[in-house]
C-alpha cells in the first residue's frame, strides 16, 4: 500500500521548533551538571565555560521554539495541532498572542522563557552565588523543558509538543487519508471565549514571570545548605523574594481584575481552586520575607526562613500539579486538560520536595539555633505571629482546595463545600482582622527592644482607629458586626503605617516600603469589604413572571427583561435597550441609563454595551460592561438573548403619496420631504443601464434626534427599481416607490420594525468603592517597589 504523500504542509517551522526542544532539554542537562560539577571543583574553571556555553545554546533554544510556535499560529498553519486547537483566522494579532498560551504547552514555554531571562540575570549578577544557585534554576529548566518533548522513552510518552501535526494527534479521522486534507480545513478552533479579553494578554505573562521568580530564593537555600553557607545567602536573596512578591500580587490581582472585567459572575474573586493555588505560594512567601526580616535583624528564626522559602517554590509547583494533572476536573473555569502528564507532574514536583528535604535533614544539626526566644515586646515577636497567621491562612484554603486529591489518593468522597464563598470567608475573614492589626502593632515596635512609650502609641492609634470605626461603618452602611472588626483592623493598619510615614518623607523615602505596602493592605481590605458586603443588585424583575426556563429561582428574581426601544424602570435608573452592533464574533449590546434624582428627574445619563457570543460549544458567552465612578461601579451583563436573529421582519406597511414640505406621521417619527434630488449618488449600488436615479431627501425626527434618510427609484434595464433606506435608530425603513408627475407628488413606503423578538435579558450589579480594591492593589505594589530598591543598594553596599 502506497504511503499518502501529504500535500503544501509547511514541515520546516515545526522540525525547527521540536529540534529547538530537544537542544534545550539537553542543553539545560549540560549546564546544571556543569554547574554542579564547577562548585564540587572551583577550580577548575572549564566546568564554568560548558556551563555558561549550554545555557546560552539553552537561551538560544528557548527563543527559537517561541518564535517557531508563535510564526506558525499567526500564519495559520492548522496541520499543527496547537495551531488548529488554540486559534483561528478571525483572531486579531493581540489574541494571537493570548493563543500562545491558552494551551499547557504555550503556558510551560511562557514559565521557560521567564526562567531563562532570569538565568541571564543571575549569570551577571549572583557572583560567588552563580554556580549552585544556577545549577538548581537549571535543574527546573530540565523538568520544564521535558514536558514540551512530546516524545517516548521505555514506552512512556514524555512531555507534549505543541509541534505535533494534526493529523498525527487525529490519526483515525478519514479526513487525512486524502493527501490534500489542508485544503479541507478551513480554520481552527479558535481561543476560548471567556479568554479573549485584553487582560489575557497581559496578566499570564505576569503571573508566569511571579512563579519563575520563586525559583531564585528556593535556589539561593538550597545553595546555602549545599555550602553549609547559614548567613550569606539572605543578601541576595531578599530582593528576589520582594520581586516574587510584587510580580505574583500583581498577577493574582491582574486575574482577578480579568475576572470582573470578563466573567459574568459578579465579582473578582470567586475562591477558586486555580485562583486559590497561586495565592497560597504568594502568602507563604510574604511570610517567607518577614522571617527573613527578623532573622537579619536579630539572628533567629533562621530555620523557619529557609523552610518558608523552599515551600513557596514546591507550593508553586503543587499549584502546577493540580491545575494541569486534571485531578480538579470540572472544578475550575481555570484548569486545563490532562494531556496525559500528571505522572511527569508529580515526578517534576517530588524531585524538588525530596531535594529540599534531604539537605535540610542533612544540615539539621549545623543550622544555627536562636540563642532564646523572642521577647514579647519585641517587633519580631509579633511578626514571627504575623507570619504564622498567614500560614495557617495557606493551610486552610490549600487543605479545601487539595478535597479532589485527597479524593483520588485515598479513594475518598469528600465534598467540597456547597457554599464555596461563604465557607472560605469565615475562615479568612478573623485571620484578616488579626494580620491587619499585627501590620499596625508590629510597625510601631522596634526589634529587641523598645521604650516604655511604645505601646502608648500603639494605644493611641487604636483609639484614633476606634472613633473613626463606627463613623466609617455607618457613613458606608454595613450592617454585620464582625465586619466592624474588620474595618476596625484596617483603619488601624493605615492609622499606624501613615503616622510612621511622615517622618520618612523628610528624606528617607527607601526605608518606608513596608509602610507604604501596610497602608495600601488596610486600603485593599477596606475596598473588599465594602464592595463585597454592599454589592447591590438592581436589575429586580417585578413582574413576577419567569424570564427563563433554564434560569434558578434567584437567576428570575435578579434579571431584568428588556424589549429594543422599550424604557423599563430600573432601581434608580431608567434603561433602554437601544440597539445591537456586531464586532468581530461579539455582539455588543448598547444599554442606555438614565440616573432620576430625588425628584423623579434625570440627573444624567450613560450607554453600556456589554457583549456576548453564542459560541457552538459553550452557548452564551457574555462579557459584561461598566460604568466606573470614584465610589462604586455599575456592572452590566446579558443573562439571555434570541438564540437566532434571522433577517429583520417590518410590519404596519404604508403608502404616501407626497411633495416637497409634506410631513408623514407614524408610530415612531414624524418624517418631513425635504426634497427630490435629481442627482443622487448611486455609489454601492449597481449602476450598469442605470438611465434614471432619483433620491426623496427624508427628514426623520424622533423624540430627542433628527436623521437623514434618502430612499431612491430609478429606471434600469427598462425596468423601475427602488433602494430602500433604513433608519435603525428609530426602526423605519422606507422605500421610494414612484413618480406621479401629473400631480407634482412622490410615493414613499414606511414600515416599522418588527422588535417583538429582539430583547435581552440582562443583570446590573452596583459595587461601592471597588476602586479601593484596585488602589490599594496599586499602593501595595509601590511599597514593594520602594523595598525592593532599598534592598538592592543594600546589597550592592555589602557587596562592593
Amino acid at each position: 500500500m502506497n504511503e499518502v504523500v501529504f500535500l503544501n504542509e509547511h514541515l520546516f517551522w515545526g522540525n525547527l521548533g521540536h529540534s529547538a526542544v530537544v537542544v534545550s532539554f539537553i542543553s539545560s542537562i549540560m549546564a546544571s551538571l556543569s554547574w554542579f560539577f564547577q562548585e564540587k571543583n572551583p577550580l577548575d574553571k572549564s566546568w564554568q565555560k560548558l556551563a555558561t556555553w549550554s545555557f546560552q545554546v539553552h537561551s538560544l533554544s528557548v527563543l527559537t521554539i517561541i518564535f517557531s510556535l508563535f510564526y506558525i499560529i499567526y500564519n495559520h498553519y492548522f496541520e499543527y495541532h496547537y495551531a488548529w486547537q488554540h486559534s483561528s483566522r478571525d483572531l486579531p494579532v493581540h489574541f494571537m498572542i493570548s493563543c500562545f498560551w491558552e494551551g499547557q504547552e504555550g503556558s510551560f514555554l511562557l514559565w521557560i522563557f521567564w526562567q531563562m531571562v532570569i538565568g541571564q540575570i543571575l549569570i551577571r549578577t549572583a557572583k560567588d552565588w552563580k554556580a549552585p544557585v544556577m545549577a538548581v534554576i537549571m535543574l527546573s529548566q530540565v523538568a520544564l523543558t521535558s514536558m514540551l518533548l512530546g516524545i517516548k522513552v521505555f514506552g512512556y510518552k514524555l512531555g507534549s509538543s505543541p509541534f505535533e501535526l494534526l493529523r498525527n494527534v487525529m490519526v483515525d479521522a478519514p479526513i487525512f487519508k486524502q493527501a490534500d486534507y489542508l485544503s479541507k480545513v478551513k480554520d481552527g478552533n479558535g481561543l476560548n471565549p471567556l479568554l479573549q479579553n485584553y487582560w489575557m494578554v497581559i496578566h499570564p505573562p505576569t503571573l508566569f514571570f511571579g512563579f519563575a521568580t520563586t525559583v531564585v530564593p528556593f535556589a539561593y537555600v538550597i545553595a546555602a545548605l549545599w555550602r553549609k553557607s547559614f548567613d550569606e545567602w539572605l543578601k541576595p536573596t531578599l530582593p528576589w523574594a520582594l520581586v516574587s512578591v510584587m510580580v505574583l500580587g500583581a498577577g493574582i490581582i491582574m486575574g482577578g481584575f480579568w475576572a470582573y472585567e470578563s466573567l459574568s459572575f459578579g465579582g473578582y474573586w470567586a475562591w477558586d481552586p486555580v485562583e486559590n493555588a497561586s495565592l497560597v505560594p504568594w502568602l507563604i512567601l510574604i511570610a517567607a520575607v518577614h522571617v527573613m526580616l527578623i532573622y537579619k535583624s536579630t539572628g533567629n528564626s533562621l530555620i523557619v526562613a529557609k523552610v518558608l522559602t523552599l515551600a513557596t517554590f514546591v507550593l508553586v509547583l503543587y499549584a502546577t500539579f493540580l491545575t494541569r494533572s486534571g485531578i480538579l476536573g470540572n472544578s475550575s473555569v481555570h484548569s486545563f486538560t490532562d494531556l496525559g502528564m500528571s505522572g511527569q507532574l508529580l515526578v517534576f514536583l517530588l524531585i524538588f520536595v525530596v531535594l529540599s528535604i534531604v539537605l535540610m535533614a542533612v544540615r539539621w544539626k549545623g543550622l544555627p539555633r536562636s540563642a532564646k526566644d523572642e521577647d514579647v515586646y519585641t517587633r519580631e515577636f509579633w511578626m514571627f505571629i504575623g507570619s504564622l497567621l498567614l500560614v495557617i491562612s495557606s493551610f486552610q484554603v490549600i487543605l479545601t482546595t487539595s478535597i479532589p486529591v485527597f479524593n483520588k489518593v485515598f479513594s475518598a468522597n469528600l465534598a467540597p463545600p456547597a457554599d464555596v464563598i461563604a465557607h472560605y470567608n469565615k475562615w479568612q475573614l478573623p485571620i484578616a482582622v488579626l494580620i491587619a492589626i499585627l501590620t499596625a502593632v508590629a510597625q510601631l515596635l522596634k526589634y529587641k527592644k523598645n521604650p516604655e512609650n511604645a505601646w502608648k502609641k500603639i494605644a493611641m492609634h487604636a483609639g484614633i482607629s476606634a472613633v473613626l470605626t463606627p463613623v466609617l461603618y455607618f457613613a458606608f452602611g454595613l450592617e454585620v458586626w464582625l465586619y466592624a472588626l474588620l474595618l476596625f483592623a484596617s483603619i488601624y493598619a493605615i492609622v499606624s503605617n501613615s503616622v510612621l510615614l511622615v517622618p520618612f518623607l523628610t528624606g528617607k523615602i527607601k526605608l518606608a516600603g513596608a509602610s507604604v505596602a501596610h497602608i495600601g493592605f488596610g486600603v485593599l481590605l477596606i475596598g473588599v469589604l465594602i464592595s463585597s458586603a454592599n454589592k447591590k443588585v438592581i436589575s429586580i424583575n417585578e413582574t413576577g413572571q419567569a424570564l427563563n426556563p433554564e434560569f434558578s429561582n434567584r437567576e428570575n428574581v435578579e434579571n431584568i427583561f428588556l424589549e429594543r426601544g422599550k424604557p423599563s424602570k430600573m432601581g434608580d435608573y431608567i434603561i433602554t435597550y437601544v440597539k445591537d452592533s456586531q464586532h468581530w464574533v461579539n455582539t455588543y449590546y448598547q444599554v442606555n441609563y438614565q440616573k432620576l434624582n430625588s425628584k423623579g428627574e434625570v440627573d444624567y445619563s450613560f450607554n453600556l454595551y456589554p457583549n456576548g457570543q453564542i459560541n457552538p460549544k459553550f452557548g452564551l458567552v457574555a462579557n459584561p460592561d461598566t460604568r466606573h465612578y470614584l465610589s462604586h461601579d455599575v456592572f452590566t451583563y446579558v443573562s439571555s438573548v434570541p438564540s437566532q436573529k434571522g433577517e429583520a421582519k417590518f410590519v404596519n406597511k404604508k403608502e404616501h403619496l407626497v411633495k416637497p414640505g409634506d410631513t408623514i406621521y407614524t408610530n415612531n417619527a414624524w418624517i418631513i420631504l425635504v426634497g427630490v434630488n435629481t442627482n443622487a449618488n448611486p455609489e454601492d449600488l449597481d449602476a450598469r443601464n442605470l438611465k434614471v436615479l432619483l433620491g426623496a431627501e427624508l427628514k426623520v425626527h424622533t423624540l430627542d434626534k433628527a436623521y437623514d434618510a434618502m430612499p431612491m427609484y430609478g429606471v434600469q434595464d427598462n425596468q423601475a427599481v427602488s433602494y430602500d433606506a433604513l433608519v435603525d435608530e428609530a426602526k423605519l425603513k422606507f422605500s421610494f416607490t414612484g413618480v406621479h408627475p401629473e400631480s407634482g407628488k412622490i410615493s414613499i413606503e414606511t414600515s416599522e420594525k418588527d422588535t417583538s423578538g429582539d430583547f435581552v435579558i440582562m443583570k446590573a450589579i452596583v459595587f461601592p468603592w471597588i476602586n479601593l480594591v484596585w488602589g490599594g492593589t496599586i499602593i501595595m505594589i509601590i511599597g514593594f517597589m520602594i523595598a525592593i530598591f532599598r534592598r538592592i543598594g543594600e546589597f550592592k553596599r555589602l557587596d562592593s
